[in-house]
């Protein structure tokens, strides 16, 4: 048995939810937020058994898709102060993050 910890972006949630529960896989949702750009993200924590933890990557993996977005650089540009660069630069956002772990003992009551 592992727990698997699917950190995701806000925008994927929804249809990363839907997906697992479509296919039986049990899901509890966190809010949370990380990241470079400190925005909202979610945390999904699953239980999964061995045998079935390909197919829940293969989920992930299709419905947590990479993208890139504009955001306004807050870092000083040159090296003689001369202010912030004002410029958005594109950056890549999205995908999932997944931490697999054993579970030494699984309780439902």
């Amino acid at each position: 048995m592992k727990l698997v910890l699917a950190v995701i972006q806000d925008a994927d949630a929804t249809a990363l939810v839907r997906v697992l529960s479509e296919n039986a896989f049990e899901v509890t949702k966190l809010a949370s937020t990380g990241g470079f750009l400190r925005e909202g993200n979610t945390t999904l924590m699953i239980g999964v058994t061995d045998e079935r933890l390909p197919e829940l990557k293969r989920h992930v993996q299709q419905t947590c898709r990479a993208r890139t977005r504009l955001v306004a650089p807050s870092v000083p540009m040159g090296e003689q102060n001369e202010g912030l660069a004002s410029d958005p630069v594109e950056v890549p956002v999205g995908g999932a993050v997944m931490f697999v772990m054993n579970v030494a003992e699984f309780v439902k009551v």
